[in-house]
Protein backbone atom coordinates (compact mmCIF):
# COMPACT_ATOMS: atom_id res chain seq x y z
CA UNK A 1 0.00 0.00 0.00
CA UNK A 2 1.64 3.26 -0.79
CA UNK A 3 2.55 5.93 2.23
CA UNK A 4 1.23 8.95 2.55
CA UNK A 5 4.48 10.36 1.90
CA UNK A 6 4.85 8.72 -1.53
CA UNK A 7 2.07 10.64 -2.54
CA UNK A 8 3.56 13.81 -1.67
CA UNK A 9 6.85 13.27 -3.13
CA UNK A 10 5.24 11.74 -6.39
CA UNK A 11 1.97 13.30 -6.98
CA UNK A 12 1.94 15.87 -10.33
CA UNK A 13 -0.40 17.38 -8.39
CA UNK A 14 1.71 18.63 -5.78
CA UNK A 15 2.82 22.40 -6.24
CA UNK A 16 6.55 21.59 -4.64
CA UNK A 17 7.90 18.50 -6.30
CA UNK A 18 10.00 16.78 -3.60
CA UNK A 19 8.59 18.72 -0.52
CA UNK A 20 5.16 18.14 1.51
CA UNK A 21 2.16 19.34 1.10
CA UNK A 22 1.12 21.22 4.13
CA UNK A 23 -2.62 22.65 4.61
CA UNK A 24 -2.10 23.19 8.05
CA UNK A 25 -2.87 27.68 7.98
CA UNK A 26 -6.27 26.28 6.12
CA UNK A 27 -9.48 24.64 6.58
CA UNK A 28 -10.38 27.09 9.75
CA UNK A 29 -14.29 25.76 10.42
CA UNK A 30 -16.21 28.09 12.61
CA UNK A 31 -20.20 27.12 13.26
CA UNK A 32 -21.88 30.14 14.96
CA UNK A 33 -24.71 29.55 16.56
CA UNK A 34 -25.87 27.73 13.91
CA UNK A 35 -29.64 26.18 13.69
CA UNK A 36 -31.48 23.99 10.68
CA UNK A 37 -34.53 23.44 10.15
CA UNK A 38 -36.46 21.27 7.69
CA UNK A 39 -40.76 21.09 7.08
CA UNK A 40 -42.17 18.11 7.41
CA UNK A 41 -45.98 17.94 6.82
CA UNK A 42 -46.56 21.52 7.51
CA UNK A 43 -44.45 21.85 10.36
CA UNK A 44 -41.15 23.18 10.84
CA UNK A 45 -38.51 20.59 12.55
CA UNK A 46 -35.16 21.33 14.41
CA UNK A 47 -32.50 19.40 13.31
CA UNK A 48 -29.59 20.97 14.60
CA UNK A 49 -30.27 23.63 17.42
CA UNK A 50 -27.50 26.60 18.43
CA UNK A 51 -24.67 24.45 17.50
CA UNK A 52 -21.36 26.31 18.09
CA UNK A 53 -17.93 24.66 17.35
CA UNK A 54 -14.54 26.33 16.05
CA UNK A 55 -12.31 23.49 14.76
CA UNK A 56 -8.83 25.01 13.97
CA UNK A 57 -6.80 24.00 11.22
CA UNK A 58 -5.29 20.45 10.73
CA UNK A 59 -7.28 19.49 13.44
CA UNK A 60 -9.49 16.02 13.11
CA UNK A 61 -12.52 16.16 15.06
CA UNK A 62 -15.63 13.56 15.13
CA UNK A 63 -18.76 13.78 15.45
CA UNK A 64 -20.41 11.33 17.94
CA UNK A 65 -24.51 11.35 18.75
CA UNK A 66 -27.38 8.59 19.02
CA UNK A 67 -29.13 8.46 15.05
CA UNK A 68 -30.98 11.26 14.57
CA UNK A 69 -29.24 13.72 16.57
CA UNK A 70 -28.11 15.95 13.16
CA UNK A 71 -24.77 15.00 12.66
CA UNK A 72 -24.97 14.21 9.26
CA UNK A 73 -27.06 17.66 8.59
CA UNK A 74 -24.13 19.48 10.56
CA UNK A 75 -21.92 18.14 8.06
CA UNK A 76 -23.73 18.60 5.16
CA UNK A 77 -24.33 22.18 5.72
CA UNK A 78 -20.29 22.54 6.27
CA UNK A 79 -20.41 21.14 2.86
CA UNK A 80 -22.58 23.70 2.04
CA UNK A 81 -25.25 21.11 0.12
CA UNK A 82 -27.47 22.36 3.53
CA UNK A 83 -28.60 26.19 4.39
CA UNK A 84 -28.18 26.61 7.88
CA UNK A 85 -31.59 28.48 9.32
CA UNK A 86 -30.28 30.45 11.69
CA UNK A 87 -26.35 31.55 12.68
CA UNK A 88 -23.21 31.72 10.57
CA UNK A 89 -20.92 28.92 9.10
CA UNK A 90 -17.07 29.83 8.08
CA UNK A 91 -14.49 28.41 6.54
CA UNK A 92 -11.30 30.24 6.36
CA UNK A 93 -13.05 33.34 7.23
CA UNK A 94 -15.80 32.91 3.92
CA UNK A 95 -19.15 32.52 4.79
CA UNK A 96 -20.26 28.54 3.47
CA UNK A 97 -22.76 29.22 0.73
CA UNK A 98 -22.60 26.02 -1.62
CA UNK A 99 -19.97 23.31 -2.01
CA UNK A 100 -16.60 24.18 -2.89
CA UNK A 101 -13.22 22.38 -4.29
CA UNK A 102 -11.62 23.63 -0.24
CA UNK A 103 -14.34 21.05 0.94
CA UNK A 104 -14.34 17.28 0.02
CA UNK A 105 -17.03 14.96 0.70
CA UNK A 106 -17.10 11.13 1.16
CA UNK A 107 -20.56 10.15 2.18
CA UNK A 108 -22.28 7.32 3.86
CA UNK A 109 -22.63 5.39 0.53
CA UNK A 110 -20.86 5.94 -2.89
CA UNK A 111 -21.67 8.69 -5.42
CA UNK A 112 -19.57 7.38 -7.89
CA UNK A 113 -20.27 7.54 -11.67
CA UNK A 114 -21.82 4.57 -13.27
CA UNK A 115 -20.80 5.33 -16.68
CA UNK A 116 -16.83 5.95 -15.63
CA UNK A 117 -14.11 3.78 -14.84
CA UNK A 118 -12.83 3.72 -11.07
CA UNK A 119 -9.58 5.61 -12.44
CA UNK A 120 -11.81 8.27 -14.08
CA UNK A 121 -13.87 8.50 -11.49
CA UNK A 122 -10.92 9.56 -8.99
CA UNK A 123 -9.70 11.73 -11.66
CA UNK A 124 -13.09 13.60 -12.32
CA UNK A 125 -12.50 16.46 -9.59
CA UNK A 126 -8.58 17.19 -10.92
CA UNK A 127 -9.64 17.25 -14.50
CA UNK A 128 -12.84 19.52 -13.12
CA UNK A 129 -9.65 21.99 -11.42
CA UNK A 130 -8.65 22.10 -14.81
CA UNK A 131 -4.98 19.69 -14.35
CA UNK A 132 -4.12 17.91 -17.95
CA UNK A 133 -5.78 15.25 -18.59
CA UNK A 134 -2.25 13.07 -18.09
CA UNK A 135 -1.63 14.25 -15.13
CA UNK A 136 -4.67 13.78 -13.39
CA UNK A 137 -5.30 9.85 -14.99
CA UNK A 138 -1.48 9.58 -12.87
CA UNK A 139 -3.07 11.70 -9.91
CA UNK A 140 -5.33 8.46 -9.72
CA UNK A 141 -3.40 6.33 -9.89
CA UNK A 142 -1.67 7.13 -6.90
CA UNK A 143 -4.50 7.39 -5.11
CA UNK A 144 -6.25 4.16 -5.97
CA UNK A 145 -2.97 2.28 -4.93
CA UNK A 146 -2.94 4.18 -1.57
CA UNK A 147 -6.72 2.70 -0.96
CA UNK A 148 -5.34 -0.54 -2.62
CA UNK A 149 -7.28 -0.76 -5.60
CA UNK A 150 -4.49 -0.37 -8.75
CA UNK A 151 -5.64 -4.03 -9.54
CA UNK A 152 -9.46 -2.60 -10.74
CA UNK A 153 -8.69 1.29 -12.19
CA UNK A 154 -10.14 -0.13 -15.69
CA UNK A 155 -13.17 -1.59 -13.75
CA UNK A 156 -16.56 -0.12 -13.37
CA UNK A 157 -18.53 0.75 -9.88
CA UNK A 158 -21.06 -1.87 -10.51
CA UNK A 159 -18.61 -4.66 -10.72
CA UNK A 160 -17.18 -3.96 -7.25
CA UNK A 161 -18.27 -4.73 -3.94
CA UNK A 162 -19.67 -1.71 -1.54
CA UNK A 163 -16.66 -1.34 0.45
CA UNK A 164 -14.67 -0.83 -2.87
CA UNK A 165 -16.80 1.24 -4.21
CA UNK A 166 -16.69 3.50 -1.24
CA UNK A 167 -13.13 3.53 -1.09
CA UNK A 168 -13.11 4.84 -4.61
CA UNK A 169 -15.46 7.60 -3.20
CA UNK A 170 -12.62 8.28 -1.03
CA UNK A 171 -9.48 8.01 -2.85
CA UNK A 172 -11.77 10.98 -4.96
CA UNK A 173 -12.16 12.86 -2.60
CA UNK A 174 -7.88 13.00 -1.38
CA UNK A 175 -7.11 13.52 -5.16
CA UNK A 176 -8.57 17.02 -5.05
CA UNK A 177 -6.45 17.85 -1.93
CA UNK A 178 -9.22 19.53 -0.15
CA UNK A 179 -8.00 21.08 3.00
CA UNK A 180 -11.22 20.40 4.22
CA UNK A 181 -11.96 16.96 4.74
CA UNK A 182 -15.83 15.88 5.46
CA UNK A 183 -17.21 12.43 6.48
CA UNK A 184 -19.91 10.67 6.66
CA UNK A 185 -19.18 7.07 8.34
CA UNK A 186 -16.66 6.32 4.94
CA UNK A 187 -15.92 3.13 6.41
CA UNK A 188 -19.12 1.99 7.52
CA UNK A 189 -19.50 0.12 4.90
CA UNK A 190 -15.83 -2.00 5.11
CA UNK A 191 -15.31 -4.86 6.56
CA UNK A 192 -13.13 -5.03 9.89
CA UNK A 193 -9.52 -5.64 8.86
CA UNK A 194 -10.26 -3.33 5.64
CA UNK A 195 -11.88 -0.91 7.86
CA UNK A 196 -8.51 -0.43 10.33
CA UNK A 197 -6.48 -0.36 7.46
CA UNK A 198 -7.95 2.40 6.15
CA UNK A 199 -8.12 3.90 9.12
CA UNK A 200 -4.66 3.81 9.59
CA UNK A 201 -3.95 4.94 6.09
CA UNK A 202 -6.42 8.09 6.73
CA UNK A 203 -4.42 8.94 10.00
CA UNK A 204 -1.20 8.45 7.68
CA UNK A 205 -2.50 11.46 4.98
CA UNK A 206 -3.88 13.65 7.10
CA UNK A 207 -0.29 13.88 9.26
CA UNK A 208 1.08 14.22 6.04
CA UNK A 209 -0.93 16.88 4.20
CA UNK A 210 -2.78 18.83 7.36
CA UNK A 211 -6.23 18.57 5.89
CA UNK A 212 -8.70 19.39 8.51
CA UNK A 213 -11.30 16.59 9.01
CA UNK A 214 -14.46 16.45 10.33
CA UNK A 215 -16.25 12.96 10.86
CA UNK A 216 -19.53 11.40 11.43
CA UNK A 217 -19.41 7.91 12.83
CA UNK A 218 -21.24 5.74 15.22
CA UNK A 219 -18.43 4.01 16.07
CA UNK A 220 -16.82 5.43 19.68
CA UNK A 221 -14.06 2.91 18.80
CA UNK A 222 -13.06 4.46 15.73
CA UNK A 223 -13.82 8.21 17.08
CA UNK A 224 -11.58 7.91 19.76
CA UNK A 225 -8.57 5.81 17.59
CA UNK A 226 -9.37 8.81 15.06
CA UNK A 227 -9.32 12.02 16.92
CA UNK A 228 -7.86 15.31 18.38
CA UNK A 229 -11.62 16.26 19.71
CA UNK A 230 -14.74 14.24 20.06
CA UNK A 231 -17.86 16.58 19.62
CA UNK A 232 -20.96 15.00 20.93
CA UNK A 233 -24.81 15.70 19.43
CA UNK A 234 -27.59 15.54 21.83
CA UNK A 235 -30.90 13.33 20.55
CA UNK A 236 -32.79 15.31 18.39
CA UNK A 237 -32.66 18.69 17.65
CA UNK A 238 -29.49 17.97 18.11
CA UNK A 239 -27.37 20.32 20.40
CA UNK A 240 -23.49 20.25 21.43
CA UNK A 241 -23.05 19.05 24.54
CA UNK A 242 -20.05 18.13 25.09
CA UNK A 243 -16.11 18.39 23.34
CA UNK A 244 -14.10 15.99 24.46
CA UNK A 245 -10.39 16.20 24.22
CA UNK A 246 -8.18 13.19 22.98
CA UNK A 247 -4.89 13.81 23.85
CA UNK A 248 -3.89 9.93 23.17
CA UNK A 249 -0.45 9.88 21.43
CA UNK A 250 0.52 9.80 18.04
CA UNK A 251 1.27 7.52 15.50
CA UNK A 252 -1.87 5.71 16.56
CA UNK A 253 -1.55 2.19 16.16
CA UNK A 254 -4.18 -0.89 16.77
CA UNK A 255 -2.31 -1.32 20.09
CA UNK A 256 -3.60 2.10 21.60
CA UNK A 257 -7.28 -0.23 21.97
CA UNK A 258 -6.15 -1.77 25.18
CA UNK A 259 -4.87 1.40 26.62
CA UNK A 260 -6.54 2.27 30.00
CA UNK A 261 -6.20 5.87 28.50
CA UNK A 262 -8.41 4.71 25.39
CA UNK A 263 -10.82 2.36 27.36
CA UNK A 264 -11.66 5.53 29.65
CA UNK A 265 -12.36 7.86 26.92
CA UNK A 266 -14.24 5.00 25.58
CA UNK A 267 -16.02 4.99 28.69
CA UNK A 268 -16.79 8.34 29.09
CA UNK A 269 -18.20 9.01 25.44
CA UNK A 270 -20.42 5.78 25.99
CA UNK A 271 -22.00 7.29 29.13
CA UNK A 272 -23.47 10.48 27.45
CA UNK A 273 -23.95 8.44 24.10
CA UNK A 274 -26.27 6.21 26.30
CA UNK A 275 -27.86 9.53 28.15
CA UNK A 276 -28.94 10.75 24.87
CA UNK A 277 -30.28 7.49 23.26
CA UNK A 278 -32.63 6.67 26.13
CA UNK A 279 -33.79 10.60 26.25
CA UNK A 280 -34.24 9.75 22.32
CA UNK A 281 -36.24 6.55 23.24
CA UNK A 282 -38.85 8.33 25.85
CA UNK A 283 -38.92 11.83 23.17
CA UNK A 284 -40.53 9.05 20.93
CA UNK A 285 -42.31 6.96 23.22
CA UNK A 286 -44.01 10.32 24.90
CA UNK A 287 -44.75 11.46 20.67
CA UNK A 288 -41.99 13.85 20.82
CA UNK A 289 -43.61 15.88 23.91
Amino acid sequence: MTSALDISRTSPAHPQRGGTRKARDRGHIQIRDVSVEFERNGDWMAAVKRANLEIKPGEFVCLLGPSGCGKSTLLNTVAGFVNATRGELLVDGQPVTAPGPDRGMVFQQHSLFPWKTVRDNVAFGPLMAGMGRTEALSLARTFLSLVGLSAHASAYPATLSGGMQQRVGIARALANYPSVLLMDEPFGALDAQTRIMMQESLLEIWSEFGNTVLFVTHDIDEAVFLSDRIVIMSASPGRIIADIQVSLPRPRTQDLLTSPDFIELKRECLDLIRRETLRAFEQQNSGGR
